[in-house]
């Protein structure tokens, strides 16, 4: 038989007490309202930040201010933050007393693209991109997360006395590349630093400001990228019969791949095989020695994925062999999978947010047809993980499209542009709450 003492059993009976105690439900209006209060006295410089980092967007792995930029934020308000993991990612942490672990993500890369909104803060930045200048532009988005991150962070800062756990704020390279997080995961990130418990990101989309979307399950779809070079051989354009023409063999395969769309796919099941850039030649009377394509493969099943993969390789050598081409050069790259939300997780915190939001809390019945490297972190251990996404265009604009007015510019248009009134205040409204859904009490 055990024996036990007076004090230790008081000990013993303590702790059972406290473990069998039910966590207490989120006050979603008073924690909404202190969230909205210090949102209030900090929304000035966070709009700073905002245009700060909209007028100066950075590249894939080039993000060097803009990490900078974080990093010090984040270290104002006590994180103990660590720089250059996978290259230009931010990894801030602060430990709060026992409780879970929860990351909050955030993107730091833009678009090797012009930016055409007019915005007074409008970018004019220009890059290296493949050896050529380009534009550069935060055309889906990245500034309105970081500016919610950042504004997330300061929130619970000021609220430490409702929560107790550890956050792990992360900002990540090259998402638009789908390398970045990769790149911070094989760079140790869940070695040298606490293995998330939960997670959390979230995303703009054509919406009207002030909504809150999420979905339970399959959200984005599964993306590969592809890089085709077809071979020839060069000569003059005006005898063709003594040259193998790779411009006549691209645009053989660009018009028949979409074969493997239609026909070898089951139609019931999304697929698209886009080809979004053809490079070759210099001159209209000139048969180029080899012309290159790039595209994306986007899918949510993964027998699709495959029937697809393989469907893009047999046209790319049929069309070289009806040429009678040499074999293309074929790479077919491992983008990532799709974002999966934890359906009990999503339960949880799309329950706050309808306290939260009212009708502007809206259920998603669709996929997202664009993809995302946050599906790394869940494959990487972090099961419980909730992406979801925020409006950003004024409700007038909104309807307008709907009754047939001016189309709203999606993701990557030049034209995309957030309201970041009351955009940025959603976004820090939503994340606050759903950390502290899980880490208050």
């Amino acid at each position: 038989m055990l024996m036990i003492g007076p004090r230790a059993g008081l000990l013993l009976s303590l702790a059972l007490c406290a473990w069998a105690t039910p966590v207490q439900a989120l006050d979603v209006a008073t924690a909404k309202r202190r969230i909205d209060h210090n949102l209030d006295q900090s929304y000035p410089d966070i709009l700073r930040l905002y245009a700060d980092i909209h007028a100066h967007p950075e590249l894939g792995f080039q993000e060097t201010r803009t990490a900078t930029l974080l990093a010090a934020q984040m270290r104002k308000l006590g994180f103990t933050v660590t720089e250059h993991v996978g290259g230009t990612g931010v990894v801030a942490i602060v430990r709060n007393g026992p409780g879970p672990t929860v990351l909050v993500r955030t993107e730091l890369d833009a678009l090797p693209m012009e930016e055409k909104t007019g915005l007074p803060y409008a970018s004019r930045v220009q890059a290296d991109y493949r050896g050529q200048p380009s534009f550069v532009a935060h055309s889906c988005g990245h500034d309105i997360h970081m500016a919610s991150w950042v504004g997330t962070a300061r929130s619970l800062m000021a609220m430490k006395d409702r929560w107790q756990g550890t956050l792990m704020f992360i900002a990540q390279p090259a998402e638009e590349t789908v390398g970045g997080a990769q790149a911070m995961l094989k760079d140790g990130l869940f070695e040298r630093f606490p293995k998330p418990d939960y997670g959390f990101a979230l995303h703009t989309g054509p919406y009207a400001a002030g909504q809150v979307l999420y979905r339970a399950g399959v959200l984005t779809s599964n993306v590969d990228s592809i890089a085709i070079t077809f071979k020839g051989r060069g000569g003059h354009g005006s005898s063709p019969d003594k040259a193998i023409d790779p411009v006549l063999v691209a645009a053989r395969f660009i018009v028949e791949v979409q074969s493997v769309v239609s026909r070898d796919k089951n139609p019931q099941l999304p697929g698209v095989v886009t080809i979004g850039a053809i490079q070759g030649g210099t001159a209209g009377n000139i048969i180029p020695d080899e012309v290159r394509v790039e595209g994306t493969i986007r899918n949510y099943d993964p027998q699709v994925r495959a029937k697809l993969v393989a469907g893009v390789e047999r046209v790319a050598r049929a069309a070289a062999m009806m040429a009678g081409a040499p074999e293309p050069d074929i790479k077919i790259g491992d983008g990532s999978d799709s974002v999966v939300n934890e359906p009990d997780l999503t339960d949880r915190t799309a329950a706050v947010f309808r306290e939260a939001f009212g009708p502007n809390a809206i259920p998603k019945t669709d996929f997202i047809s664009a993809s995302e490297d946050y599906s790394a972190y869940a494959a990487a251990g972090v099961s419980h993980s909730l992406f979801f996404e925020i409006g950003i265009y004024d409700s007038a604009r909104v309807q307008a499209a709907k009754n047939g007015g001016p189309p709203l510019p999606f993701n990557h248009s030049p034209y995309y542009a957030s309201a970041p009134e009351p955009t940025i205040r959603t976004g820090v409204e939503a994340m606050t709450l759903a950390v502290l859904n899980i880490l208050g009490n």
